[in-house]
Parts: structure tokens; sequence; C-alpha cells
């Protein structure tokens, strides 16, 4: 029978996740309710793990956290107990979903609680938050969330409507994954995972590295580049699901230098070198940083090199300066990995608009970006491909996709 695991608030939804639970049995569940409220309340007998055991999960108490009287660090404290419990239930194979339901502060516990969990495993919440921006609850993660439409605060027509699709779904994905689950545990062989960035002016070279990476045995998960596409690349890596990552479009980090809106981070390019996830990288894009349409650019870039690349989107060519500091970034970060790295660099421009005669051709500037990554990783273990390509020659993709299955087999191909 497929597990599911209720999180919330029974201090203020206990009526709501007492429903939720029954239809859930009702679906052929099994449920565990994890309690993260920390007000008095009397639903103690629906929590299979109480609140008490959710604060101590996080290193604090209930009294302390009720005595405080800090909303907001009772809140953190409960979001950080319960993905602690999550954990363990998850390490003993008890987590086949996970299903949770509330306002911002409810919202904000099950967020965190479901952060860590691997990617795959379905994790649904229904909130009043839906209905605006979910980038804080939703992350990197596969994350599903559903608009409550009316607060939750009660059972009524409409709401009975909602959760009962909720635990449906939830019902459904969790049977799903434990069929999954049980596939993998049958034997059955699946390829390695490789994951490789794209931009829409990357498009061929990663389209070349893929094909070349499938007949090499592999499954290559593309992310694009968009910050979101960065930041879940990143959090793949951290998970340890990857046998190597093919990063030719590292232009995130140019929106992260200059300011422009995609930008991932200052954590791009950092998860596998830290858990030694071997590495190909490239300056795919970094000729550009991204805004929105054309009049949304900052008035300080007014006399910058601009290209409308559609309606909604407005890119900005990096200067020979801003291309040297992207260089040295890009070289210091590969030089920290303690994994097997190499970098490729094109020659002849490292996007659609970057070659010659093209919009954002400018040698000068992306010269002064190679010749930091050199000087950045001249003397380490790095290895260092010169090409005479243009980064979406096939010939390119390919080149990065044989050395990246070189890395992963110590060489063996």
């Amino acid at each position: 029978m497929p597990s599911v695991v209720l999180i919330g608030t029974l201090d203020t939804k206990g009526e709501e996740y007492a429903w939720l639970r029954n239809r859930l049995v009702e679906l052929g569940s099994d449920v565990i309710v994890v309690d993260a409220g920390v007000g008095e309340h009397d639903h103690d007998l629906l929590a299979d793990i109480p609140g008490r055991q959710v604060a101590e999960a996080a290193g604090t108490g209930l009294r302390e956290l009720r005595e405080a009287g800090d909303r907001g660090a009772a809140v953190a404290a409960m979001g950080e107990g319960a993905a602690a419990v999550l954990a363990g239930l998850h390490a003993d194979g008890r987590v086949d979903a996970v299903l949770a339901l509330g306002g911002s502060g409810g919202t904000s516990i099950a967020a965190r609680a479901v952060r860590d969990l691997p990617i795959g495993l379905p994790k649904l919440i229904v909130s009043t938050m839906a209905g605006g921006d979910v980038s804080p609850y939703v992350g990197a993660k596969d994350v599903t969330l559903m608009y409550s439409v009316v607060d939750i605060a009660g059972i009524n027509r409409l709401s009975r409507a909602i959760l009962g699709n909720a635990a449906a779904a939830a019902a459904g994905m969790a049977r799903a994954y434990q069929l999954a689950k049980a596939v993998q545990t049958a034997g059955l062989p699946d390829r390695p995972l490789v994951g490789a960035s794209m931009f829409g002016v990357t498009t061929p070279a990663v389209d070349a590295a893929r094909e070349r990476l499938g007949e090499l045995g592999y499954e290559v998960l593309v992310f694009h580049a968009t910050g979101s596409g960065g930041r879940a690349l990143e959090g793949l890596a951290e998970s340890g699901l990857l046998a190597g990552v093919l990063d030719l479009t590292t232009t995130e980090l140019a929106d992260d230098l200059v300011g422009g809106v995609l930008s991932a981070g200052p954590g791009r390019l950092t998860a596998a070198g830290r858990h030694g996830v071997p590495q190909v990288v490239a300056p795919g894009a970094l000729d550009m940083v991204n805004f929105g349409p054309r009049d949304t650019v900052p008035p300080e870039f007014a006399g910058r090199l601009l290209y409308v690349h559609n309606p909604t989107v407005t890119l900005m060519r990096t200067t020979p300066e801003e291309m040297g500091e992207l260089g040295a970034r890009v070289a210091a970060k590969l030089r920290a990995a303690t994994g097997p790295a190499a970098l490729f660099l094109p020659r002849q421009g490292v996007s659609a608009l970057d070659a010659p005669g093209g919009a954002f051709a400018d040698p000068k500037a992306d010269a002064a970006c190679f010749e930091a990554m050199e000087e950045g990783l001249r003397g380490s273990a790095v290895a260092v491909e010169d090409l005479d390509l243009h980064i979406n020659d096939p010939a390119f993709g390919r080149a990065m996709a044989e050395r990246l299955h070189d890395l992963i087999t110590g060489g063996t191909s």
C-alpha cells in the first residue's frame, strides 16, 4: 500500500487534515500525519508524529517556542523539524508522496519540509499563496502547488472539491511512485544520467552533445539556463543522481555579475565540483545579459549594445571587462572542484549571436574571458581544450561529450 505523509499545523487546520486523512484512506493509501503546529489543540489522536517530536527534531521544544511568542521563529523551527522527520521516514522507505495544505505559514513549513527530498518523489502543497509568486516555495525542486481558491477554513462545498482533488492526486502519484520503486528494485537497467545546460543560442551545440552522449549510453537531462534551470541543475548535482555534468551554457553567471533577470545566484557552477561529479564546462552565452522588454532595461545601460531577442526578452552584450571577470569566476569555481573537470574554449564565438559578423561578435571581449580562464587555471588539474570552432559547431558539442565520457569512465573509452 502506498504511503502518503500529511504535514500540517493541526492546531489551526485539524478539521481539514482529518478530512484529508479519511479521503486518502478511502483511496487506498496508508497515511502518516505529521503535526507541525505549535499551538495547543485537541487533535493529538490524529497525529502519528506529534508536534513535540517535530520541535525536538529541530533542536528545541514546543514550550520554548510557545513562550517565545515569535511566530516567524516558530515557523522556521517547525519547518526544519518537519524536514528532519521526513528525512527519517524517507530513509525507512515510508514516503511515497507528501501532501500539505496551509496559508503562508503552513506553506512555508511544508516547502522547507520537502526541500531536501529527492526529485521525483511527489510533493503537493495546497496553498492560499499559490496564486502569486511561488518561487520561494518551489525553489529548484519539483514541488506542485495547487491554489486553494478559498481560505483553508473548514470543509465546505468548494474546499471539499479542491481538497478532494488534492487527495486523489497525492494518492495517484504515491501509487505511481511506489510502482516505479518496484521496477528499480527488480533491477531493470537505467542509463547513467548527465545534466546539461542550454539556451536558445546554444541549442545546436547541446543537441550535438546530447546525441553523442546517447550513443555512449547516457540519458541526458537538459536544463534551460533561465535562473531556475541553473538552480535545478545545481540541485540535481547535489542529489547524487548525476554521473556527470555537461555545463555548456554558463550564461546565468553573466546575469549574476551584471544584474540581469536570469541569475541563478552566486552558487551556480559549484555543486558538481563540491560533490566530485565529473564536469565539462564551456563559456556558452557569456556574451549576454538578459532583461525583459526593451523598456525595462535599467537606465544605466542605455548606451550599451542591446539586442531585442523577442518582445519579452532584451539581451545586452557583455563588455571586455565583464568578460574578463566572468572568466576569472569560472576558473575559480573549476579550480575548487574536488572531482575531474575540463574547460572547453570556442575561439569562434560563444553563442549564436557571437559568431563572425553576428550582432554580438566581439573578439576582444571573448579573448579577455578566455585569457582570464587560462590564467586562473594555470597549474591546476583542470584540462583546458582550446578549439578553433564556434560553440554551435557540432564538432564542439561532440568533443565535450566525449571528454565527459572519459572523465566519467576514467579514460577507459
